[in-house]
């Protein structure tokens, strides 16, 4: 029997809890089917789930289907607790993604999708609802092949001619296995699932249990057994308490086994199992082993935290969705809010997105959370737990702060009988890719050690801007160089110096106000869009009509949370309860008010004695302070900027030079060919120089030589054949990538890369795609395999183009190299370290060339079914014919 770890995900009323419940009714675990309007949900047993009725933690059943023991994991799928959804998904073996069939592809939906492929999550969809008015299995196949991946095949038609076509042109051992055989294997089908290439989807409704049943069965049918290692490892996803405020760890074996009483470490703490939980549902039975594979509760860890690994799992990355709204919290005047700080980290312990902040100033606790729902939790939370009313005020949104050009900071700590000096680059990155730390200091200023520390130090701390105290984001913080001394120096004095450094270098950039904006979702009367888009113009928001169906509208787009934010209950008033909002994170950008933000906050940089911007000198004997301003006059080390600035020879690189090129002056292989032979090769053959003639005998032995050589040539394997394609240029460049861009360039993205996966197939080069770095956190450059090709994710302040003309430049010796790139000052540089060129056209005619090909070919070994009236007819009607043929 297979052990799997099934999670099932949805946009919020999509019927996530209601299929949930379906599995178990019809698996035999319950006997009566629960309903959320009916408050009777198995997995939603707490009372505020019940009263709600939405998800708010993530629950698990145990169910057998067939030949499958099947943990089923089901998540919040409300956006207010979308990071307690995202740690779940850390853990699954498959997901099932629930999308109402009335209610199409939503925004949370793709925010879904593009999790589940961050966290590279096998899937099947169930398209539920289909038993509403409006839903039309065909439209919504298009939408699913559009919005999400060509991979998602409607598995109804399981057997089906339709069904084989789709999936061969999936994978190339698919399409291989089928021109052969004439159908594909399961065995082939699994592991096309397995690898993400193959989303199958079913149709149905689940509070009428159609189609469920069938739904089930294709998950057992089409899933495989998950491989493990023989030595412990586990992966912590939540924290809980049980009524009896035990506290449990959740977990999941992912290698040997957990037996009662064992002693578990990471590191800083060792504990001791006192008790194995397995749950179902709000009842768990006490093991004494559990195995690989499996989901359980541990009690015994105090120090246990979300996101931790044991044994051979390592610690996870914070989630890629964060809190954005900050309240104070108000106590009674009869509570200390020091006696409650305590308490209320216990709460943080089970959600770290639910941050507890205490302000020392104020005297004040404050919260970030996602949105309004959890803050109504949060409030219940705490009454019943600690019997406290608490209140919290207006709320204000959470800015960061980036920087818009590069800056050396500079940190001196010198106080008497101290010493240490950290020079830290500075640069900004692009929207989204976060902090990243990185080294670029030789261990002759200083030792490996020190470097170390420098940056844990960096790591340790939430680093604010200089502008309103925010948080930084969006830039690369590199270790250019610093100075230590043998007799003086002690750990602390690099922690003082580090954090100097990063904040004299925000006060000499330019810093940048950045605000967080929703991606949101309106539906209204088709006679108030007007009246809507007014007031999204208002919320300095951008929106469009996606769609006009029965009298209601769709409008979509991104506005800033700090104007949205309260807009729901506007759209109730004036569509009389018509209107629905659905707002989803959307990241940050640049605040569109700061100066604004910046007066209302009244935060001075040089009045924080937290985060001081100057440094601390010792001159005979004697500690002073310097001013940030002054700190580079004083400083030990050698600025790191200036003594580039005086080793470069071209202070202009062909990067800065290629800003200047405008995105339509494009060039073909052909012109750049001619602008070289017109300069670079111009003068090669002018000065004519006469020769002495050279004896036959030694033009012999030359020719000789050279056939020789030219033997040897042609008996070496040949090179190795790279093609590196500009993503980005690409998708611009192609009418539908473009078009599909601008609804989704997640879409367009994976379009592209299964376009370029199936072209490898064919002419099986090494195929590279290169993307602007847009989302990496804590990483300098992002590289993985999807299917059969590579991908590549710059690091920040990298762009393709330096990608690919470093890969180029480097390996040109090694390799044949092309380069797909429209970008007519990067095919020049291309060019010239001797690659050769593809424009963004000619790769498109080729693609287009190769798959006309293979499907000519299958369509020539498929077999031809003739109609034949002779085989309709009698014998009777046959011999009338023929006498009638006969008769002269």
């Amino acid at each position: 029997m297979k052990n799997l770890v099934v999670g099932i995900v949805a946009h919020v009323d999509a019927g996530k809890t209601t299929l949930s419940e379906s599995f178990l009714y019809l698996s035999g675990k319950t006997r009566k089917m629960g309903r959320v309007d009916n408050r009777d949900a198995f997995l939603d047993h707490f009372e505020l789930e019940r009263a709600r009725g939405i998800t708010i933690f993530s629950k698990q059943a145990m169910l057998e289907l067939g030949d499958a023991h099947i943990t089923l994991l089901d998540t919040p799928g409300h956006v207010d607790f979308s990071t307690e959804m995202e740690r779940t998904l850390r853990v699954l073996d498959y997901a099932i993604l629930v999308i109402s069939g009335a209610d199409g592809i939503q925004s949370h939906t793709r925010t879904l999708w593009r999790l589940l492929s961050i966290y590279r999550i096998p899937v099947f969809l169930f398209i539920n609802k289909m038993d509403q008015e409006g839903s039309d299995p065909a439209r919504i196949m298009q939408a699913l092949k559009r919005q999400l991946s060509e991979g998602c095949i409607d598995f109804g038609q399981e057997g089906s001619d339709s069904f084989y076509d789709q999936l061969a042109m999936c994978d190339e051992g698919l399409m291989e296995a089928y021109l052969d055989t004439g159908k594909v294997e399961l065995p082939r089908i699994k592991e096309t699932i397995r690898q993400r290439k193959v989303f199958p989807c079913y149709f149905g409704a689940a509070l009428r249990l159609d189609g469920v049943e069938a739904f089930m069965q294709g998950i057992v049918k089409y899933s495989q057994r998950p491989s493990y290692s023989d030595r412990f490892g586990a992966r912590i996803y939540k924290i809980e308490r049980d009524e009896q405020g035990n506290r449990l760890t959740y977990m999941k074996i992912t290698g040997g086994s957990i037996k009662v009483k064992d002693v578990l470490a990471n590191g800083d703490w060792q504990e001791k199992v006192n008790q194995i939980r397995i749950y179902s549902g709000p009842k768990f039975e006490a093991v004494n082993e559990a195995e690989a594979g499996t989901v359980c509760a541990v009690t015994g860890l105090t120090k246990t935290k979300p996101g931790e690994g044991l044994g051979i799992e390592k610690a996870y990355a914070s989630p890629v969705l964060e809190p954005v709204l900050s309240y104070r919290i108000i106590f009674p005047e009869d509570c200390d809010p020091r006696v409650m700080l305590p308490k209320l980290q216990l709460i943080e312990e089970e959600d770290p997105q639910l941050h507890i902040l205490w302000d020392e100033q104020a005297r004040e606790i404050k919260v970030r959370i996602m949105g309004e729902v959890q803050l109504e939790v949060l409030q219940s939370t705490i009454k019943s737990r600690f019997g406290v009313e608490v209140s919290f005020d207006s709320g204000r949104i959470i800015y960061k702060e980036t920087i818009a050009d590069i800056v050396e900071g500079v940190g001196h700590f010198e106080p008497l009988r101290h010493y240490a000096e950290v020079h830290l680059l500075l640069e900004p990155g692009e929207r989204g890719s976060g902090l990243q730390y990185k080294v670029d200091c030789s261990d002759d200023f200083l030792a490996k050690s020190w470097k170390n520390l420098i940056l844990s130090h960096l790591k340790e701390r939430t680093h604010k801007g200089v502008l309103t105290g925010s948080a930084i984001t969006d830039m690369a913080i590199t270790l250019v160089s610093g100075r230590a001394s043998n007799k003086h120096t002690q750990g602390g004095d690099f922690r003082e110096a580090t954090w100097r450094a990063v904040r004299q270098g925000l006060k000499q950039a330019e810093s940048i106000l950045l605000e967080p904006y929703y991606a949101f979702e309106l539906e209204l009367p088709e006679n108030m869009v007007g009246r809507a888009m007014t007031d999204l113009e208002r919320m300095r928001g951008t929106c469009q009509v996606s769609s006009i169906a029965d009298g209601l509208a769709l409008l979509t787009g991104q506005a800033p949370v700090a104007t949205m934010k309260n807009y729901q209950m506007e759209v109730t008033a004036y569509t009389r309860g018509l209107g629905r909002l659905i707002c989803t994170p959307d990241g940050y950008d640049i605040c569109r008010n700061a100066d604004e933000v910046i007066g209302e906050m009244n935060y001075d940089s040089e009045r924080d004695p937290a985060n001081p911007t100057g440094s601390v000198f010792c001159a005979n004997g004697v500690g002073f302070s310097v001013p940030w301003d002054e700190v580079k006059g004083h400083m030990h080390v050698e600025s790191y900027l200036q003594k580039r600035a005086e080793q470069s020879d071209q202070p202009e690189t062909a990067t800065d030079r290629k800003m200047e090129w405008k995105d339509d002056q494009w060039l073909e292989p052909e012109e750049v060919n001619r602008i070289f032979k017109q300069t670079f090769f111009a003068n090669k053959n002018e000065k004519k120089v006469w020769h002495k003639r050279r004896p036959v005998v030694d033009s012999y032995l030359d020719q000789t030589a050279y056939n020789r050589k030219l033997r040897e040539a042609k008996t070496k394997e040949a090179k190795d054949k790279f093609l590196l394609v500009d993503g980005y240029n690409m998708i611009f460049a192609w009418a539908d990538l473009k078009e599909l861009a601008e609804d989704s360039m997640t879409g367009a993205r994976t379009k592209l890369l299964e376009m370029l996966s199936k072209y490898q197939g064919i002419r099986k080069h090494n195929i590279i795609a290169v993307f602007d770095a847009y989302r990496v956190q804590r990483h300098h450059e992002e590289v993985f395999d999807y299917d059969n090709i590579h991908v590549v994710f710059t690091r920040e302040a990298q762009t393709a183009d330096q990608y690919i003309e470093r890969f180029a430049h480097d390996n040109r010796n090694k390799y044949d190299i092309t380069v797909a790139t429209s970008d007519g000052l990067q095919q020049i540089i291309i060019r010239g370290a001797g690659s050769a060129l593809l424009s963004a056209r000619e790769l498109r005619q080729d693609m287009d060339s190769v798959n006309e090909s293979v499907l000519k070919a299958y369509q020539n070994k498929k077999p031809l079914d003739r109609n034949v009236l002779s085989d309709a007819l009698s014998e009777e009607a046959k011999q009338q014919m023929q006498d009638l043929l006969n008769d002269p």
